[in-house]
């Protein structure tokens, strides 16, 4: 038996409102579109890892005290798509440093290395050739794994001698020279003359000369993040 053209038209339109029922069924709500998409746009994107001794970890500060954490505040403020990785640990030589970054590496995928170790190796007098290695298999490695890199530098007190102290802070600038980068040549710049600027060991930075050291590093770091 045939149809006629409305009755047609009617089984169309209702088979039509069937498969669209079916389909809000299967769809989450509009709320839940939404927040996924803001859960996806605030989820961080990049990484930047910071490879450090206890200058990075905060030694003697609360977590969120350090120039390492009042970094990840600020990235959050002006670079929302970025977190911070802290894997800097008190006590930290280029050689803990050079036998852990592979790991890091793989476990973090930085898009971005901070290199901030050295400091214990120098006041340990350890050979400067010894340092240099350490210091350059991480940045290689770091390189090979597609991560832009910042070297942070540091300087000894004299009393180690005018060859050694003048030797230590070349292995920075020539490594970053060589390697191609990004490079700022000694953290506690901002500080280094200011007595109060330090904890009672007069070697590790207080809470409040934090801010500067995040600032001095700023420089360095921000055009990396583009």
């Amino acid at each position: 038996m045939s149809l006629t053209y409305a009755g047609w038209r009617g089984r169309v339109q209702c088979a039509i409102g069937l498969v669209l029922a079916a389909l809000a069924l299967l769809a989450p709500p509009l709320s839940a579109q939404t927040a996924a998409a803001k859960a996806t746009a605030a989820k961080p994107q990049h990484t930047l890892l910071v490879m450090g001794d206890s200058l990075s970890a905060g030694y003697g500060l609360s977590a969120a005290q350090g120039w390492v954490a009042l970094t990840s505040a600020q990235l959050a403020r002006t670079n929302p798509g970025w977190r911070v990785v802290n894997a800097s640990i008190s006590g930290e030589t280029t050689a803990g440093g050079a036998a852990r970054i592979a790991a890091e590496l793989k476990r973090t995928r930085p898009a971005v290395v901070v290199i901030e170790l050295g400091a214990n190796d120098g006041l340990r007098g350890l050979p400067l050739a010894q340092t240099r290695a350490n210091l350059e298999r991480m940045i290689k490695l770091s390189q090979a794994s597609g991560a832009k890199v910042l070297l942070i530098g540091m300087r000894m007190p004299p009393n180690l001698g005018r060859e050694y102290t003048q030797g230590f802070e070349r292995n920075f600038s020539e490594l970053s020279k060589l390697h191609g980068t990004a490079f700022l040549p000694f953290l506690l710049e901002p500080i280094a003359r200011d007595r109060s600027a330090f904890q009672a060991d007069n070697l590790h930075p207080v809470a409040s000369a934090q801010p500067k050291l995040r600032d001095h590093v700023w420089k360095s770091l921000a055009p990396l993040l583009e």
